[in-house]
């Protein structure tokens, strides 16, 4: 018998105060110094990802390209470098929304790597043409650890949108 993550209760809709505070939560998180660890997750555009598939109408491409300015000030890194790749990243997970909420969770993650893969990759590149050095093999392993982290995420992300489960069971059929 196979495993199931779906579940069949019923969401609250998600508050604009709850998806903020948890983008700046992701931001306050990328900020923390973590240099010295090899694999560390772009909490910025993890939690983008995730709110431009669950709500690609309040959370999209604006959100990414203020985000990504701000990352790039806190980064000193080539301006625009995270906007772009945080802007690509919000079109592609809206795009494919639909497609990604059709799996379970499981499989799931395996839907969101390719996405989070972008971001790395558009970094890389834009800071390749900018004459940068070469950030090492572990600047590409952070989508491993980002998909993995997807089951996590969506569980705590998710947390305060489920009814309390005596409301749940209640409702008519």
């Amino acid at each position: 018998m196979q495993p199931t993550f779906s579940s069949s209760r019923i969401l609250l809709p998600v508050r604009p105060w709850f998806i903020s505070l948890s983008l700046l939560v992701a931001l306050l998180l990328n900020l923390l110094p973590t240099a010295w660890l090899p694999a560390v997750p772009d909490w910025v555009a993890l939690v983008l990802c995730f709110w431009c598939i669950r709500e690609p109408r309040r959370v999209g491409m604006g959100w990414a390209f203020i985000f990504g300015l701000i990352m790039d000030v806190a980064d000193a890194s080539l301006m625009g470098q995270h906007t772009l790749a945080y802007v690509l990243l919000a079109y592609f997970s809206a795009s494919f929304s639909r497609r990604v909420l059709w799996f379970p969770l499981g499989r799931q993650s395996l839907q969101i790597l390719p996405l989070l893969a972008i971001v790395p990759l558009i970094q890389f590149g834009t800071a390749m043409i900018a004459g940068g050095q070469f950030p090492g093999v572990s600047y590409f392993l952070w989508p491993l650890l980002g998909a993995l982290l997807w089951l996590p995420l969506t569980f705590i992300l998710l947390l305060p949108q489920y009814q309390p489960v005596h409301r749940d069971e209640n409702r008519p059929i």
